[in-house]
């Protein structure tokens, strides 16, 4: 019997005129309901900072954040990765990490700086579009040497949105909000949202966690558990003292690159001059 909704396939063929499409496995499915989770939790931080409930907003940027890491590493470990998993990711990333930051930090103290405070909104929601746009197109170049999956090309959104939500995270810390704070937390937008669309190196963490030596596990699993302890109790110093660190690691991972870039190029000549 016909359903009145057409087929889904996920590498996104063109459907046939007669016949049938096969069933779908379920783990091709399930990265797509983590992603779609995520959406909604990024969708409701907005709902949450329209009514201020800021604290509730933030921890809804934070699950939608552990949820964009979860979904990619889910596809590959269930062998579910697909066309239009890969485009819902990217579609719910410009949402979840460019539109929602945005506009709860213009809802939060952008709007005291009038035309410039959503000037800098607007600025980094296009940043992050571009980030990603970039990003799905870097995907098919195949002139990047091996190490090159170690790094990612400018801030990734996810990181951009944790951090670019900086100043509200110091607020709930106790330090004052006015005028001048909206001011500084315009620019601070502004140079996160540049950071994202920039060609600065930063580690993406992708090898991290295939290989765990075996008298390393307990250890592994006691500092998860006292990270998201502290996490849960001090949220927001929490989330700032991680927001310091990896913008102070933009500059290490910089470095590492460029020497690992070096030392490639020294010893495949042949690839460099194809590639210039």
């Amino acid at each position: 019997m016909e359903t009145p909704f057409p087929p889904f396939d996920p590498e996104g063929r063109p459907r046939p005129r007669f016949g049938r499409f096969g069933k779908v496995p379920l783990r091709v499915l399930l990265p797509n309901l983590v992603t779609l989770l995520a959406l909604c939790s990024g969708l409701t931080a907005v709902r949450l900072a329209i009514e201020e409930r800021i604290e509730l907003a933030l921890a809804a940027i934070v699950f939608a954040a552990i949820l964009d890491g979860v979904d990619g590493r889910l596809a590959r470990a269930l062998k579910g990765t697909s066309r239009f998993g890969a485009e819902l990711d990217s579609l719910a990333d410009f949402v979840n990490f460019g539109c929602v930051p945005a506009l709860m930090l213009y809802f939060w103290g952008l709007n005291e700086a009038g035309a410039f405070g959503w000037t800098a909104a607007l600025a980094y929601a296009i940043c992050a579009a571009l980030r990603l746009a970039r990003f799905n197109v870097m995907l098919d170049d195949p002139n990047k040497p091996p190490f090159a999956a170690d790094f990612f090309t400018g801030v990734p959104a996810p990181a951009g949105a944790i951090t670019v939500l900086l100043p509200v995270y110091l607020e709930l810390i106790g330090l004052p909000h006015g005028r001048v704070s909206a001011l500084i937390a315009l620019l601070y937008c502004l140079a996160i949202g540049f950071l994202m669309i920039s060609t600065v190196p930063a580690w993406s963490g992708k090898t991290l966690g295939r290989r765990i030596r075996r008298d390393m596990v307990l250890p592994l699993f006691v500092v998860v558990a006292i990270f998201f302890a502290l996490l849960a109790s001090y949220p927001w110093v929490v989330l700032s003292v991680c927001t310091a660190i990896y913008l102070a690691l933009l500059p290490i991972s910089t470095l590492r690159y460029r020497r690992l870039m070096a030392a490639w190029r020294a010893e495949h000549p042949a690839a460099v001059a194809s590639a210039d």
